[in-house]
C-alpha cells in the first residue's frame, strides 16, 4: 500500500524544492555594524586598561668607564663560570677590544644584510688557564633588538569567550548567505506538479487544498535558505497529513465492554455499495471479536442479493458463529430485529448486521436502509469501502454519511491498492475515523488503523 504514491510524492517534492530554488527571488539581508576606522564607545574608567609606560632608554657604554671597572666586570663573569678553578687573566686587552659592541639602534631596518659574526668565548687550556678564543660564524643575520615591557606594565587584553567566537563566526556566515523569497504567483505555478501527483493517486481535492494552504503559509513571502527548502516541504507535508489523519478514534472494545456491563449486546450495522467486500469484512470482524474473547452473532439482513445469505452462512460455519437468517425477499429490518432479540436472549456480546449493497444514487434502497437503522437502532454504523476505487470511495462515504450518519469506516482490499488516496482522504472529508484496513484473504487479515504506519509508508516518519 502507498508504494506508487510514495514514489510520486518523493519525485514531486524534489522537483518542487528545485523549482523554488531556481525561480524564487534571491534576496540578501543587510546587517549594520561599525565601519573600519570608526571609534568605538569608550569603556567606563574602571574597565580601561592603564596606558603603557614609555620604554626606558637602553644603557650604552659611556666613555667615563675606566679600564679597571671593565676588568672587574670580566673577572666576575669568569669567576662564575669556573668557580673551582683559579681564574688568571692572561689574554691581551686588544683581543677583547675586537668583541662586537651592541648598541640599541633608534630604528630597526626592515631588511638586514647578513654578515660574518665574530664571537669570543672562554677556553680552558691543558694547564688550567683560561684563555679567550675567537669564533667566526659566517652569514649570520643579526638578531633584532627589542625591549620587553615588564608584565605589570603591559596592557591587559580582555579574553574572548567561546560564545563570542561562535557568534562572530555565524554572523560572518549570515552576511554571505543569500535567501530565497517566493511570491504567491510563483508558488501557484510550481505547485502544479505536486497537485497532479496527488490527483493521480486518488487524493481528494479537499485534502489537496489543505496541503496547498499549509505549504503556502510556510513558503510564500518567507526567507528561505536554498539548502532548507526540501526539508521545509517535507516537514510541512508531514504536519498536514498528521492533521488530516487525526480524527478522533473509536474505542470499539471499550464501548462493547460498557454494553456488557449493562447486559446488552453491542449492535453494529454495515453499509456500502455492491461488491465493496461487506460480507467478507463482517466475517473478519467476527474473528477479531473472537480473538478478544467476545461472542458475536451474524445477521443476514441482505435478502436482496442472490446467494448473499449462503455466503454469510458459510463464514459463520467456518468460524463457529451463530447466524440469524430469513428467506430471500423478507423484510431486512425484521431480520435485524430478530437477530438483536436472539443476542439478548443468549447473552451474546456483539451483533453484526449485514445489509444489501446499494448505490448511493438509488433512492428506494437508501430509504430501505434508513428503515433498518430505525428498527435496529445500532450502536455503531460502519461504512465498508473499496480502497482501490479512490475518490469514488470518498464520495460514497459522503453520501452514506448524509443518509444515515455513519460512525466509522473500514477500507477493504488495501493490499492491492498502491495509491492509497482513499485511505488519506476519506476520514478528512467525512470526519469519521478509519477503524480497520482489510489487507488479505484470511480471517486474521484485518489491520487496525495506524496513523504512524501510514506516515512511515509514505516516507514522512
Amino acid at each position: 500500500m502507498f508504494g506508487f504514491l510514495k514514489e510520486k510524492l518523493k519525485n514531486a517534492v524534489s522537483k518542487l524544492s528545485k523549482d523554488i530554488a531556481d525561480e524564487a527571488e534571491e534576496v540578501t539581508e543587510k546587517i549594520e555594524r561599525p565601519l573600519a576606522g570608526e571609534v568605538a564607545q569608550a569603556p567606563p574608567p574602571s574597565m580601561q586598561a592603564p596606558e603603557p609606560m614609555p620604554a626606558p632608554a637602553l644603557a650604552s657604554p659611556t666613555p667615563q668607564e675606566t679600564t679597571e671597572e671593565k676588568k672587574e666586570e670580566k673577572k666576575g663573569f669568569f669567576s662564575k663560570l669556573f668557580a673551582k678553578k683559579e681564574v688568571t687573566e692572561t689574554t691581551p686587552q686588544p683581543l677583547m677590544a675586537r668583541a662586537p659592541q651592541v648598541s640599541p639602534p633608534e630604528t630597526q631596518p626592515t631588511h638586514v644584510k647578513k654578515q660574518d659574526e665574530i664571537s669570543v668565548v672562554p677556553e680552558l687550556t691543558e694547564k688550567g688557564i683560561v684563555a679567550l678564543k675567537e669564533v667566526r660564524q659566517e652569514n649570520v643575520e643579526p638578531a633584532p633588538q627589542s625591549y620587553e615591557f615588564p608584565v605589570h606594565m603591559k596592557q591587559q587584553e580582555r579574553p574572548v569567550s567561546e560564545t563570542e567566537e561562535k557568534k562572530g563566526f555565524f554572523t560572518k556566515i549570515k552576511e554571505t548567505v543569500a535567501f530565497k523569497r517566493l511570491s504567491e504567483d510563483k508558488f501557484e505555478d510550481i505547485f502544479f506538479d505536486l497537485e497532479v501527483a496527488l490527483l493521480e493517486n486518488n487524493v481528494a481535492v479537499a485534502v489537496i487544498d489543505k496541503i496547498k494552504q499549509d505549504l503556502k503559509s510556510r513558503l510564500v513571502d518567507q526567507k528561505l535558505s536554498r539548502f532548507e527548502i526540501e526539508n521545509i516541504i517535507l516537514e510541512t507535508l508531514k504536519t498536514s497529513l498528521n492533521e488530516i489523519l487525526s480524527v478522533i478514534p473509536v474505542d470499539l472494545l471499550g464501548r462493547i465492554d460498557e454494553k456488557r456491563q449493562q447486559n446488552q449486546p453491542y449492535v453494529i450495522a454495515f453499509v456500502g455499495v455492491n461488491g465493496s467486500g461487506k460480507t467478507t469484512t463482517i466475517a473478519k470482524m467476527a474473528k477479531y471479536f473472537q480473538n478478544n474473547n467476545l461472542k458475536p452473532v451474524l445477521v443476514a439482513a441482505d435478502t436482496f442479493r442472490a446467494a448473499a445469505i449462503q455466503q454469510l452462512e458459510e463464514h459463520a460455519n467456518r468460524l463457529g458463529v451463530k447466524i440469524i437468517k430469513h428467506d430471500y425477499g423478507s423484510d431486512p429490518a425484521a431480520v435485524a430485529f430478530d437477530g438483536i432479540a436472539y443476542a439478548r436472549a443468549k447473552n451474546a456480546d456483539v451483533v453484526l448486521i449485514d445489509t444489501a449493497g446499494r448505490l448511493h444514487s438509488n433512492t428506494n434502497l437508501m430509504d430501505e436502509m434508513k428503515k433498518i437503522m430505525r428498527v435496529a437502532n445500532p450502536d455503531l454504523k460502519i461504512f465498508i469501502g473499496e480502497s482501490i476505487t479512490g475518490n469514488d470511495c470518498v464520495e460514497q462515504a459522503q453520501e452514506f454519511n448524509n443518509a444515515v450518519v455513519i460512525d466509522g469506516i473500514v477500507l477493504s482490499k488495501t493490499d492491492v491498492d498502491e495509491k492509497g488516496g482513499a485511505a488519506i482522504s476519506v476520514s478528512y472529508v467525512t470526519g469519521k475515523p478509519i477503524l480497520f484496513f482489510g489487507s488479505g484473504q484470511t480471517y486474521d487479515s484485518l489491520l487496525p488503523f495506524d496513523k504512524e504506519a501510514i506516515l512511515r509508508n509514505l516516507g514522512l516518519a
